[in-house]
């Protein structure tokens, strides 16, 4: 979620003042937001900040563990670090999306198991295991490690395919964005290892543990329905991590294996190949859908499994708006929510709408907590299909977009969280199926 990097002139604004200037105006006016704070704090950060560098951990018992890798593929031998010490301890691995119902704790992951429970015994401060992946299907996968008296540990990874193209549509997973919002204390000084912690640290580590027993952050909120979803109406799709956009050789590439192109979640933080990969998979005619919002919002580089981050895109000469269609607006903290209206640019998208019986001013689901909007860097052409209008205050709207390219590609983007994260309700259900019928045809 978004920050802002630009320096204030005057004397330094400390933390502690900010929010409390920030509280005494949500007192005033029942919102954290004007023009300038808009675009500075989100949610998450405002929050987060608030706990002085120390987010509330799950209590109960755990596991902590870890895989070295963010994916594998089949084939694979995946190392996973357990850094615990604990007696008897059994190993399963399960595939996320399968489980008959919604996942509800923060620190629960639910799936199917694709192996055994394996004991592996004692561990004493770390142990790694060497975990053969088979010829699993492609997705979001986990470790699920347990020890006597209720300790319970996940540690996920994505599966890959063995070869980009084996479906016709890809989903991407936001490991990135997932680490930048771990606040475990990895090297015990008592702060959170992530650039969350603080406003002058830049940097947090890709490959470690996460709080909550191992689950990802917003993990049940922003991805767990939607894979969910995925494997209970049988589509079948190539799961990405951010390391295969981080390492495929080109958008040519992309657009020789996919049709489509899925970000269901958070997807906040991206490379300058990633950037670059995806908008030349645009160029050539690849099809994209953005199911929440901020995303493609900040550059960061990664060094030793290290991510660094660096500035905003759009202060780089390169809005994700002219990507997206749309780009980070405002939040508050997840306060308001609000119906997406449609607005008379729908009839550009009468496929999107169908079977929802609605008219312009109509409205279906609800969104908020983050919200995206156009600017002068979106295409020529984007049609704003649906609004979630003055959700934080006068002009803070959140704006459903669709445009398409020369080339052909349609790209349509939700403009707040979360369209992946309501995919249950039948409204979006049906929205959803018909968004999917429509982008994964060349």
């Amino acid at each position: 979620m978004a920050t802002h990097t630009h320096t204030r002139s005057g004397a330094a604004v400390s933390i502690v003042a900010l929010l409390a200037a920030l509280v005494a105006a949500t007192a005033q006016n029942g919102t954290t937001h004007t023009d300038r704070l808009g675009s500075e704090l989100d949610s998450d950060e405002i929050g987060l900040m608030g706990f002085a560098g120390h987010v509330p951990d799950s209590k109960k018992p755990k596991l902590t563990a870890y895989f070295e890798q963010e994916s594998y593929r089949p084939g694979d031998r995946a190392q996973l670090v357990v850094t615990d010490t604990a007696a008897q301890v059994g190993v399963q691995i399960l595939r996320a999306g399968g489980e008959p119902e919604p996942t509800v704790p923060n620190d629960v992951m639910l799936g199917t198991p694709v192996t055994k429970i394996v004991p592996v015994g004692a561990v004493h401060g770390q142990r790694t295991l060497s975990i053969s992946i088979a010829n699993w299907p492609s997705g979001v996968y986990f470790a699920q490690l347990t020890a006597p008296g209720s300790r319970v540990g996940y540690a996920p990874f994505i599966l890959a395919p063995r070869h980009l193209g084996e479906h016709r549509v890809a989903v991407v997973m936001p490991t990135e964005t997932w680490q930048a919002y771990n606040f475990r204390d990895d090297n015990g000084d008592g702060q959170p290892d992530t650039w969350y912690a603080g406003w002058k640290k830049l940097q947090a580590r890709l490959v470690r543990p996460f709080l909550d027993r191992g689950v990802p952050p917003h993990w049940k909120q922003y991805d767990a329905p939607f894979v969910r979803w995925l494997a209970q109406t049988h589509r079948n799709v190539d799961y990405l991590s951010d390391r295969e956009l981080r390492n495929v050789r080109s958008g040519k590439t992309l657009a020789n294996a996919y049709s489509l192109i899925v970000f269901s979640g958070h997807h906040e933080y991206v490379t300058t190949h990633e950037y670059d990969v995806v908008t030349q998979y645009r160029d050539l005619g690849g099809n994209l859908a953005f199911l929440a919002a901020n995303n493609f919002f900040w550059k960061i580089t990664i060094k030793n499994n290290v991510m660094t981050r660096v500035a905003q895109w759009r202060d780089l000469g390169r809005p994700e708006a002219a990507l997206i269609g749309v780009q980070y607006r405002a939040n508050d903290r997840g306060g308001h929510r609000g119906a997406w209206i449609l607005r008379s640019g729908a009839a550009a998208t009468p496929w999107l709408f169908a079977g929802l019986n609605l008219e312009p001013g109509q409205g279906i689901s609800s969104g908020g907590i983050e919200i995206d909007s156009t600017s002068s860097a979106s295409p020529k052409g984007i049609h704003i299909l649906a609004e979630i209008p003055n959700l934080y205050g006068p002009g803070f709207t959140a704006q459903m977009t669709y445009y398409e390219t020369p080339a052909g590609a349609k790209v349509f983007a939700a403009g707040a969280f979360s369209l992946a994260g309501n995919v249950w309700e039948p409204e979006v259900t049906t929205l959803m199926t018909n968004l999917w019928t429509r982008l994964s045809t060349p």
